[in-house]
């Protein structure tokens, strides 16, 4: 079970950029294929057109527009970016971080982890390499992208081409682990045990569960401070105060996870709990119901009053 109200790309775009297929293992030097388009527009609403259709390339091709000045890419790096999709067969546009949403809000840029293991291969080939302030166009074959079976739920056939128009917003470098000082934890919370490489156990005493929302630092990371709107990357575990029970851990997944924080994605008790805190430190937060998910609960594991117990480490915050 997902954390909360973490926010999705979109119900099309998620497959394209966490569903990886199996991939080849070249890439195109030549972008001579991407001549056949033209990037127009402004900066903020680019505009993408097709001279020739359809676009088809056989290996994992990228193209220049602009050239960033940033650093180079690399596989360790996390990074914010804005996009706009198309099918290569007709140049249909798919998705777009660009312009604004349905209720008139500016959509933005969203995060992606170059060193997911369910990234798509051709976006990992096409970015890796590329500098910061970039604006590329990524065209991405079947082979590198959905496979045989393509996506037919985001439109896409089985030898059609993935295009993606991309601007390298920024990147940065996420901390393996929570790292800093330690932070002597108030008697009477739960205890917590860490060895980096799972979901961290969880001990809650026996006691009633506190009524109002706990902040506990167990490491000061030495990192920036957490601003409300940022995109984080964190690990974390969650058990029930209840019973210890865990019902949700980044680590069995084996990946932390991105999300907006401070601006409603995610439970109350996160957004005020990890808002101000640094790059780089772990945290404890009890969470009482009305700072969870309230009198609802979050069936089938949280009941409506169940207090949550949540280990985060924060890995990157951009």
């Amino acid at each position: 079970m997902r954390l909360s109200r973490l926010r999705a790309v979109s119900a099309a775009l998620l497959p394209l950029i966490f569903l990886a297929a199996c991939g080849s293992d070249t890439t195109d030097p030549a972008p001579s294929a991407l001549d056949v388009l033209t990037v127009g527009g402004s900066d903020t609403a680019p505009t993408v057109t097709f001279k020739t259709k359809p676009l088809s390339v056989k290996v994992t091709t990228t193209k220049v527009v602009t050239a960033g000045k940033g650093d180079k890419l690399t596989k360790a790096n996390s990074i914010l970016f804005g996009y706009s999709l198309f099918n290569g067969k007709d140049g249909k546009q798919i998705e777009s971080s660009f312009g604004k949403d349905e209720a008139g809000k500016s959509k933005g840029p969203v995060p992606l982890d170059l060193a997911s293991s369910t990234l798509l291969p051709g976006l990992s080939k096409g970015l890796i390499g590329q500098q910061v302030g970039s604006r590329l166009l990524v065209a991405i074959p079947p082979a590198d992208a959905f496979g045989p079976e393509g996506n037919a739920q985001a439109g896409f056939g089985p030898t059609d081409t993935v295009l993606f128009l991309i601007d390298v917003v920024s990147a940065s470098t996420p901390l393996k682990t929570a790292t800093g000082a330690a932070v002597p934890p108030k008697a009477g919370l739960p205890t917590v045990k860490v060895d980096g490489t799972k979901a961290a156990e969880v001990t809650v005493p026996k006691t009633a569960a506190p009524t109002t929302l706990v902040i506990q630092p167990l490491i000061k990371g030495e990192g920036a401070v957490v601003k409300k709107g940022q995109t984080i990357k964190v690990h974390y575990t969650g058990v029930l105060w209840k019973d210890g029970k865990k019902f949700d851990a980044s680590g069995d997944r084996g990946e932390p996870v991105d999300f907006q924080i401070g601006a409603g994605q995610v439970i109350p008790g996160w957004d005020k709990g990890l808002v101000g805190q640094t790059v780089g430190s772990r945290i404890l937060l009890v969470v009482p119901p009305v700072d969870g998910y309230g009198t609802a609960g979050k069936a089938p594991t949280i009941g409506p009053k169940d207090t949550l117990v949540f280990v985060v480490d924060l890995l990157a915050a951009s």
